[in-house]
């Protein structure tokens, strides 16, 4: 099968530019037109609510918030974070949560290249470290993560829409941007965690340039290893993980061509 096209568009790409970017990569991939695509990007600030959002989440400071169609709750991106769009055709039977369990592989395995530990947490989606300054306030909730004195901090996060076995939406990886945004609001609607960067995990500036071309290659890897059976998440298979929940039901597997996936 041909490999996805990638898609890296200069500078900062407009988040509503990027949403009318998917549309259209998505409509290519429904009609046959495109074997799937992978936009690489970074946004201007701006917060994004997912249909899972409580009122709690939202911003202290009023801060305009763009709603929209990908599962989850409300985050922030911006400078400095590595965004990749994966618009691909799952597999049949579909497997939602092994491709959200694929993508989590994704950041683990580029947050590894620069020396960072990044690892799942139990009932919750996205890649954690220990927790490293600086991060979010937060106090850790007893039995949701291995502490070391440090709340468990997210420095990748996921959110994803399918729609006629098509998925939009993606990961974002925390490099080297600024974290005060996040202290506004409720980060993915988890407050009893913290959220870093992989330059905070590292000791050392870790960059978006530094990162796109490994998250290149793991997502074209997922791609490879969802169509051949040699997934790249199937070691997390059998772990406790977020429950996926999606529009039409809440099955794990084989799931309807057209829904919504709540990461």
């Amino acid at each position: 099968m041909p490999e996805l096209e990638i898609v890296r568009p200069a500078g900062l790409l407009d988040y509503a530019d990027g949403l009318a970017l998917q549309r259209d990569l998505h409509a290519d991939v429904v009609a046959g037109r495109s074997p799937g695509a992978l936009v690489l990007c970074e946004h201007p600030s701006v917060y994004t609510a997912g249909r899972r959002t409580e009122p709690s989440d939202l911003p202290t400071n009023g801060a305009p918030v763009v709603d929209v169609d990908r599962g989850g709750r409300i985050t922030w991106h911006g400078p400095g974070q590595l965004v990749a769009y994966p618009i691909v055709r799952l597999a049949v039977p579909f497997d939602v949560v092994a491709w959200v369990r694929d993508l989590e592989q994704v950041i683990i395995d580029a947050a590894a290249t620069v020396g960072v530990e990044a690892r799942r947490i139990d009932g919750r989606s996205g890649a954690w470290t220990s927790g490293s300054a600086p991060t979010t306030t937060a106090v850790p909730t007893p039995g949701s993560a291995p502490t070391t004195g440090t709340p468990p901090a997210k420095v990748g996060a996921i959110g994803l829409h399918v729609a006629e076995g098509v998925t939009t939406h993606g990961i974002a990886i925390n490099c080297d941007n600024a974290l005060d945004a996040y202290a506004a609001i409720v980060p993915c609607g988890i407050a009893d965690a913290g959220v870093t960067t992989l330059s905070a995990a590292a000791g050392r500036p870790v960059t978006v340039v530094d990162l796109a071309d490994v998250v290149v290659d793991r997502i074209r890897a997922a791609e490879h290893g969802m169509r051949t059976g040699q997934r790249i998440g199937s070691a997390a298979q059998s772990t406790t993980t977020a429950p996926i929940t999606t529009a039409d039901t809440t099955s794990p597997s084989t799931a309807p061509a057209r829904q919504e996936t709540l990461v």
